[in-house]
């Protein structure tokens, strides 16, 4: 929906311009949306579906929420990379309940990208939110091949797996559909 009213307001400035409706068309038809943006990776286990997105905010990642449950699924999985420790412990709450949409939340270690963690935050803090707090069953699991054997013993068919983050997280999606 949101690429929709996205092309709505493009087709809108393009006729105020005086752009020709062929000309719009053509470009419209080009456009192959955003990377990283609920981005198709592929399957494993017979009928998992990968998706990859790079929202790192509570706002993106409840329009990432959204758009999933538009998708006919059995049940989703997320595997949310906090982006930076300053934004982990400012929005800490906002980023628990962001999340509390997907059946199955799985956090791994913050991607630090410019920061020191000065903060005394870490994903286990967001993990301890998501399941004392807001009772939502969320597990921590830091290495990569691990999250990829986690998700390959307990997905089945018509599952969603989603990757969320601004960082590494984006790596999982390759590695669940290698064979």
């Amino acid at each position: 929906m949101h690429n929709v009213l996205n092309a709505l307001a493009c087709i809108a400035v393009c006729h105020e311009y005086g752009i020709e409706k062929e000309d719009i068309k053509n470009a419209l038809l080009k456009y192959t949306g955003a990377h990283r943006r609920f981005e198709y990776v592929g399957s494993f286990n017979q009928g998992v579906r990968v998706y990859d997105d790079y929202g790192h905010h509570p706002t993106e990642i409840l329009a990432t929420s959204h758009a999933l449950s538009q998708k006919e699924h059995r049940q989703s999985w997320v595997v949310f990379q906090p982006h930076t420790y300053s934004r982990t412990k400012t929005l800490l709450d906002d980023f628990a309940k962001a999340l509390l949409d997907f059946d199955h939340v799985i956090i791994t270690d913050i991607y630090a990208a410019r920061e020191d963690n000065i903060y005394g935050i870490s994903s286990l803090d967001l993990v301890e939110k998501l399941n004392t707090y807001y009772h939502k069953q969320a597990i921590y699991i830091s290495d990569f091949h691990e999250i990829v054997r986690y998700l390959k013993e307990h997905t089945i068919k018509d599952d969603i797996v989603l990757t969320l983050g601004a960082g590494t997280v984006t790596q999982i999606g390759p590695m669940l559909i290698e064979q």
